[in-house]
């Protein structure tokens, strides 16, 4: 625009001076006031065309410089994101790239209680899941966990976070790889045929083969953040819809929404009661303090759920002596551990395994077991995840735990009215002096002198 500008300034001056030097010719003649004017007039014009030389070649090349200053810098953009991927570093992405990338929030993949999680495509076409955490002071602590907790962490079994997006007075986005096959729990829970036929979610029966492999994926996650890290990760919301199935049937632990972070010198940490009914310990509805071995409880019940294609706890109702509805909680934990007793095992299985075949009795018993001793009522008792991973690839023996008194399921007896099969005021005291037996006595662990080692080894609290 200034070019154009300075162009018909230049064009403008010459023409006024060529006119006025025909006037000059026309009025004054030959005379010597007219050679004068003539000379000065002509001197003018050189001089703007000068100018406007100069100008040009100025302006050539401070273009020229532009254009490589923008290549050069274009060059370390791509450099510096390429540096970014190797290393890991979360990307921070602008609002406009990623309401572009996701048609405008319309493919909605899921939805919970503060966060909804859309499909996308980048500008470089690589497939993401957008993670929108809306509500206040809740979704910022939500949102700086989940960026502290995963950003450090590179792990197979992990989801990788590509990015992140903080809009002021706004939402916060969080920018993970997509991951094909879903949740964990479209495969192992039975689903309505409608819904699978209508392509509204990926699932079906996973195979058994495939089930063990999910289950020491996510144990070696789970290992990899409790004594590989730097701090130690505790996931805290560990549940099937946390649990991810790449293509090939892989398992990926995402939603470090509720992630902690325990310095290695802590043995446990004070929080809020916050995660999923069934998934919780009982040192955590204690208000205890929380350790690596609630995500081991966690991980145990989850077991017990991929073997059998259940739900850990199942709530019915039942008409009681006052006409009143009541609900009833029915624990998958305690059949397991009934049906393991009377030699039964292989009844706890999935139907639809077992009636296809293949499933090996000796790999559920070791199964049972593993998920057993990490559900155990006193965390002491439990294994680490280090230790889970040695009994899985049958480096460790295993042999059957002690009896639980799972009163995590009289807890959950407790309704919204306060109305109990156990009443909360007896409850409560035989949850806690269980809680400080823990604390006075040393874990009871299997005779096996081999696992005796691995725990003591590897646990490292």
């Amino acid at each position: 625009m200034e070019d154009r500008k300075a162009n018909i300034i230049a064009i403008s001056l010459v023409s006024i001076i060529t006119i006025s030097i025909i006037i000059a010719r026309i009025v004054l003649k030959l005379s010597k006031t007219f050679f004068l004017i003539c000379g000065a007039d002509i001197a003018a014009i050189l001089a703007v065309f000068a100018i406007v030389f100069i100008r040009r070649r100025f302006n050539n090349r401070r273009k020229l410089l532009e254009t490589q200053l923008v290549s050069e810098g274009r060059e370390l953009r791509i450099e510096y994101s390429f540096l970014r991927k190797v290393a890991g570093v979360p990307t921070k992405f602008r609002y406009k790239e990623l309401e572009d990338a996701t048609d405008g929030f319309r493919s909605l993949l899921g939805r919970g209680a503060s966060a909804s999680v859309f499909k996308g495509i980048l500008n470089d076409g690589t497939p993401v899941a957008v993670k929108r955490i809306v509500g206040d002071e809740r979704g910022e602590k939500e949102f700086r966990s989940e960026v502290a907790a995963i950003a450090s962490v590179q792990h197979v079994n992990l989801v990788r976070l590509l990015g992140y997006c903080s809009v002021p007075t706004g939402p916060r986005f969080l920018v993970y790889e997509f991951v094909h096959n879903g949740s964990l729990h479209n495969w192992i829970f039975p689903r309505k045929q409608s819904q699978l036929e209508r392509g509204r979610i990926r699932g079906g029966c996973l195979s058994w083969d495939h089930r063990c492999r999910v289950a020491l994926h996510v144990a070696k996650a789970l290992a990899y953040l409790h004594h590989d890290c730097r701090s130690c990760v505790l996931h805290m919301d560990l549940k099937p819809e946390n649990i991810l199935l790449d293509e090939r049937y892989n398992a990926v632990v995402s939603d470090f929404g509720l992630s902690k972070l325990m310095g290695k010198e802590e043995s446990r940490i004070v929080t809020t009661i916050r995660g999923t009914r069934g998934y919780l310990a009982p040192e955590w509805i204690l208000e205890n303090g929380v350790s690596e071995k609630c995500d081991v409880y966690s991980f145990g019940m989850i077991l017990l759920e991929i073997i059998g294609g259940r739900r850990n706890i199942c709530v019915t109702n039942e008409d009681g002596n006052d006409n009143k509805t009541k609900k009833k909680f029915e624990c998958f934990a305690k059949i397991v551990i009934e049906k393991l007793k009377e030699g039964k095992i292989m009844e706890i299985v999935d139907r639809r395994l077992a009636q296809a075949g293949g499933v090996d009795e000796t790999m559920v018993r070791r199964l049972v077991c593993v998920a057993l001793w990490c559900i155990q009522d006193k965390p002491k008792i439990r294994p680490s995840m280090a230790v889970v991973v040695e009994m899985f690839e049958g480096r460790v023996p295993v042999d059957e735990p002690p009896d639980s008194q799972m009163l995590m399921v009289d807890l959950l007896s407790i309704d919204d009215d306060g109305d109990s099969t156990t009443p909360p005021d007896r409850l409560r005291p035989r949850l806690a002096e269980i809680m400080r037996n823990q604390m006075m006595d040393d874990a009871i662990i299997p005779s096996t002198a081999g696992y005796s080692f691995s725990i003591s080894v590897l646990s490292g609290r």
